[in-house]
């Protein structure tokens, strides 16, 4: 049986994040990935935005790791050449009822440490964005884009250059408690065995199954698993404006189809927001219509483009661990502390904003493996 220091499962932005961490740190790592390259699911299907990090209960691991990692990444895009610009955020008001909910997330965003948000009034907002239509907006400085898939490849370099390992098509199939770690199944139909004495459960999507499938932690530590499916929209030609554009969230915790940009310039509409009973990435074009009519309340000049200038884009599916008419969950980083399996880390229900947040996450993750 192969016996490493340190496993961490899935190659997404997280896991690569963890990664570079314990290896920095000292511990011979090796990332298992299932598919055939890294960064191919949630971390490939998102907006690629950089929270600023408004809209988050306070106190909750979501608020505190958004507004810490989003610094750490900015800073590290910086250092590492990585792609991104802070281009700022429009939060927008589209009727007089709405406007008393930019002062409530405005109040949170100041009590989550964001301190640099701007109240708006209308004409202000359209001196900046002139095809915009509102009422009034915040104007939030810090929300920028970051190329995705540049970042993940710097994270593992770093991870590499540490003496990490990243290993494809190398699913984990299951494992169980052993003395001294972790004994996990890898592979197909014959798995290999390895043995490991620190494993981080990054899976994504995948967690929970997997960290239902480890003999050994008992199952009232594993949430159950739900899926939301968010599809996006893409505009063709030039894009109406040069910064995101969000409407001011309601009662749900769903942000609404938002407008945002990526590096190139090209504008995408999104996300919908659908539960699914499976990883699904289907975008269904009649759609469309449902996504016009929403943007339409900030920005009328959807109507002057041409006909289908709103075409189907891609979807992501979203790791979630609450399901339909329960609170939006936190982040779980499940550690010994909690579920009292030594060396062992599941990360679950890590969906927006796991990107922003990633940096900080393997902070926490790099401390809790070091008691």
């Amino acid at each position: 049986m192969d016996e490493v220091d340190t496993v961490v499962v899935g190659a997404g932005v997280v896991g690569l994040a963890c990664a570079r961490a314990l290896a920095q740190a000292g511990h011979e790592v090796v990332v298992l990935e299932a598919e055939n390259a890294f960064g191919t699911a949630t971390s490939a299907r998102n907006s690629e935005v950089i929270h600023a990090g408004l809209y988050y209960p306070t106190g909750s691991w979501r608020a505190r790791l958004c507004v810490q990692g989003r610094g750490m990444l900015y800073d590290y895009c910086a250092s590492h050449g990585v792609a991104h610009r802070r281009c700022g955020k429009l939060v927008v008001a589209c009727s007089d009822e709405e406007l008393p909910r930019l002062d409530a997330v405005q109040a949170l965003a100041a009590a989550n440490g964001v301190r640099d948000l701007q109240r708006l009034s209308a004409a202000e907002a359209q001196a900046l964005e002139p095809a915009m239509a509102c009422r009034g907006a915040l104007l939030s400085p810090s929300t920028g884009i970051v190329d995705s898939h540049g970042l993940m490849l710097a994270l593992l370099g770093d991870a590499e250059a540490a003496g990490a390992m990243l290993a494809l098509q190398s699913a984990v199939r299951g494992g169980r408690v052993v003395g001294g770690g972790l004994e996990l199944a890898v592979g197909g139909d014959t798995p290999t065995r390895i043995k490991a004495r620190r494993v981080v459960n990054a899976a994504g999507l995948h967690a929970c199954a997997l960290a239902s499938c480890i003999e050994g932690l008992p199952a009232r530590h594993v949430p159950q698993a739900h899926f939301a499916q968010g599809a996006y929209f893409s505009l063709a030609g030039a894009a109406p404006f040069s910064r995101l554009v969000y409407p001011v969230p309601g009662q749900s915790s769903h942000l609404g189809v938002h407008l945002t940009l990526d590096l190139a310039g090209q504008a995408r509409f999104g996300p919908s927001f659908r539960w699914v009973d499976r990883v699904d990435y289907e975008v269904d074009p009649a759609d469309g219509a449902g996504f016009a009519a929403e943007i339409r309340r900030y920005w009328p000049g959807i109507d002057d483009r041409p006909a289908g200038a709103l075409q189907p884009g891609y979807a992501g599916v979203r790791p979630k661990i609450s399901g339909p008419g329960q609170p939006a969950a936190d982040f779980r980083i499940d550690g010994p502390p909690l579920h009292g399996v030594p060396g062992l880390v599941n990360l679950f229900g890590i969906e927006s904003p796991g990107l922003t947040a990633a940096l900080a996450i393997a902070e926490v993750v790099a401390r809790l493996l070091a008691r």
